[in-house]
């Protein structure tokens, strides 16, 4: 299944789990430095939903929470 809204396409995104160790200078220390960045995911908080077609069938998709609580969608 691709994590991916029907309605609005919003899908996962890469990003960095960023590690610093150290006292900051504004606390007296020397300032923090970067020890590891491990790469991680944004997903999309995504919900299989039944939805009303403009022919009058139902269908079930994956739609993002976002896309439902802004309307949106017509839900069956």
């Amino acid at each position: 299944m691709p994590r991916i809204c029907a309605i609005t396409g919003r899908r996962p995104v890469k990003g960095s789990i960023i590690n610093r160790k150290g006292q900051s200078k504004k606390s007296g220390g020397i300032g923090t430095h970067v020890t590891s960045i491990t790469p991680r995911k944004f997903r999309p908080n995504l919900q299989r939903v039944r939805v009303k077609l403009p022919n009058g069938g139902t269908k079930r998709i994956w739609v993002s929470v976002k896309a439902l609580k802004a309307g949106l969608v017509q839900k069956a």
